[in-house]
């Protein structure tokens, strides 16, 4: 695990977005404050994609953040995705299967699958054509209602067996993602753990990138 590449920060929208004006202004400051790979779109009508407010969003900050270099997935729903231009999606358990998305997209966007804390899961995810399978959650998480636990050491399994990156998702906050990161999580997935973040999203951006720097450093990463 020694050459591995360094860890890097999968942000998520909040599931609801009242001030989408002063959204994009924290958004901003954030990507300017450190690395961020992905930003997931992931505005919730109770447990569908709320796509009007994904349009809304989509409309003030895809070009911006993706003129920042960092990718734009939206979650659930391929087809949005392809409408809205954004770099790929992000699909969950009881959502389009991977194969589809990718023939919906594309072989050149970005297809996500949420495999919890199922390897087979994760296995299927890369036979069907994922970019990256997401694991957790691994805390409590306040965005989800019903989360399936997960242990990191399922982290580290996948980096021993698999070549395709993983992405530690749930309850991540600045104070719990140093375990994650020596475990062997290519990206920590954060919503609240930035959005509510006792400093700022921008000073959580920066502190994040502070623990990828010195947990990879300490893993020899």
């Amino acid at each position: 695990m020694t050459d591995r590449p360094r860890t890097r920060l999968y942000l998520i929208t909040p599931p609801a977005i009242e001030d989408i004006d002063g959204f994009s202004d924290a958004l901003m400051a954030a990507l300017e404050a450190g690395d961020v790979a992905c930003l997931q779109m992931r505005l919730k009508a109770g447990d569908a994609i709320d796509e009007a407010a994904t349009r809304a969003l989509a409309d003030t900050v895809m070009a911006p953040v993706q003129e920042m270099g960092v990718a734009v997935v939206i979650n659930d729903s391929p087809s949005l995705a392809l409408e809205l231009g954004a770099d790929g999606v992000h699909v969950g358990l009881d959502d389009v299967p991977v194969a589809e998305a990718r023939r919906i997209l594309g072989p050149d966007a970005i297809v996500g699958a949420t495999c919890k804390a199922s390897r087979h899961r994760a296995m299927v995810a890369g036979e069907e054509g994922a970019d990256y399978v997401a694991f957790g959650s691994f805390f409590p998480t306040v965005t989800k209602d019903k989360a399936t636990p997960a242990d990191p050491e399922i982290l580290s399994w996948w980096q021993e067996t698999m070549e395709l990156p993983c992405v530690a998702i749930g309850g991540i906050t600045v104070e719990r993602a140093a375990p994650l990161v020596r475990a062997g999580a290519d990206f920590l997935a954060v919503s609240s753990g930035v959005w509510n973040h006792a400093g700022g999203p921008a000073a959580a951006v920066a502190a994040f990138n502070t623990v990828f720097d010195t947990a990879g450093a300490a893993d020899g990463n």
